[in-house]
């Protein structure tokens, strides 16, 4: 399918999103540096959660970048950036429970 006859997104629904990925990015962003000031000392157990949350930060941003560009109205870079988008988002949201989860089994211990 050549560029010219690719369906667009509306302006307005992707300017939408990216709102919300910022956001959720800045969510993302600010769970990390406060889990890195708890004072309980790191240990080997917690480097599953930082990876999670890592990854996960850095494909919300990558997303993001995607979003930011011109071609992202057409709806196939549209698509793969929002793609691109939840995987980050479920890969954050599966680090923060396995922070909380660690935290709980290191309190009841």
């Amino acid at each position: 399918m050549s560029n010219e006859n690719e369906p667009l997104v509306e302006m307005l629904f992707r300017n939408g999103t990216l709102t919300v990925v910022g956001i959720i990015l800045s969510f993302s962003l600010t769970f990390l540096s406060q889990w890195a000031q708890n004072p309980v000392p790191w240990t080997l157990i917690d480097l599953p959660t930082m990876l999670f949350l890592s990854a996960g930060i850095i494909t919300q941003g990558s997303s993001l970048v995607v979003f930011l560009r011109h071609d992202s109205l057409q709806r196939r870079v549209y698509d793969k950036a929002s793609r691109m988008f939840l995987y980050g988002l479920a890969m954050t949201v599966s680090g923060v429970f396995l922070a909380i989860l660690i935290d709980f089994i290191q309190l009841v211990a």
